[in-house]
């Protein structure tokens, strides 16, 4: 048997195979493109259905990964939390966790869980996530905005709402000075802490955005729950007020000024004729 008449087919099906790959890898951005085309005009089942056919024609096609876990999370519904819902949402959690398997440091793939986490109430896990996210990129405001944010809601809804509910009260916006002394004691064990790191992370949003007008809101939301630690000590109650005033002013005002610029880049852009 003469061995040499092997090597030109084996030749032959290496540039077919070669041929096969790379036509597979065209078919594959085509169907990429179709995808982001879908998903830009909100239709996501068509756009995760384009993805998916992406990835099977190119099984390493890590872009394709990318956009299918965000056509998930994109249909992830804030805070429901049925099981179709967090079914979406783990979806959207596994393709995100693949493409931090390979680069632990993709920065859109660990904003995106911290989104998806905080969609689905799992806010310590999120808080983790921005925090990975202030590591790589310490001038994200959004990420100390989020922050500040899960702080707000934890001190707010998790713990000052049951104090109050628990002493009969409801939440007066001013401090709460009819709280009983143990409700108080109550209330600074469980929101000290989280206050403190929330006014600073809003503050460092906003050092890095000074017109970040929605860390302004949360900063003087976050300055009442200030005002209900200070348990009898009255002058410090209407220093924490006072500040809540000041940052509802300060946050106007930027809304203002952003809108503003919202208007002066809209009409930049006309051309008239």
């Amino acid at each position: 048997m003469k061995l040499t008449a092997r090597i030109p087919v084996s030749v032959a099906l290496l540039v077919l195979l070669g041929t096969a790959t790379g036509c597979d890898k065209l078919k594959a951005r085509d169907q990429l493109n179709k995808g982001v085309a879908a998903f830009k005009n909100a239709r996501y089942d068509e756009a995760v259905s384009d993805f998916q056919n992406a990835i099977k024609l190119d099984p390493d096609y890590e872009n394709a990964k990318l956009y299918l876990a965000t056509a998930y999370s994109y249909q992830v519904v804030p805070a429901l939390m049925d099981p179709a819902n967090l079914a979406l949402a783990q979806k959207a959690l596994d393709g995100f966790n693949a493409v931090l398997a390979k680069d632990p440091n993709d920065l859109t793939a660990l904003k995106q869980i911290a989104s998806i986490d905080r969609n689905i109430n799992k806010f310590d896990e999120a808080k983790d996530y921005e925090k990975k996210v202030i590591s790589l990129d310490p001038n994200d405001a959004e990420a100390y905005y989020t922050i500040g944010f899960i702080d707000w809601y934890t001190a707010y809804h998790k713990n000052a709402q049951v104090i109050l509910a628990a002493d009969g009260l409801t939440d007066d916006g001013v401090g709460n000075v009819k709280m009983t002394k143990g409700a108080c004691a109550k209330m600074q064990a469980a929101n000290t802490d989280v206050v403190n790191e929330g006014l600073q992370y809003l503050q460092k949003a906003i050092d890095i955005n000074p017109t970040f007008d929605d860390a302004m809101t949360y900063m003087q939301l976050m300055y009442r729950r200030k005002a209900d630690l200070e348990c009898g000590n009255d002058a410090a109650r209407k220093a924490d007020l006072a500040q809540t005033d000041m940052w509802m002013a300060k946050a106007m005002g930027a809304r203002k000024e952003n809108e503003l610029k919202k208007e002066q880049k809209l009409g930049g852009g006309v051309t008239m004729n």
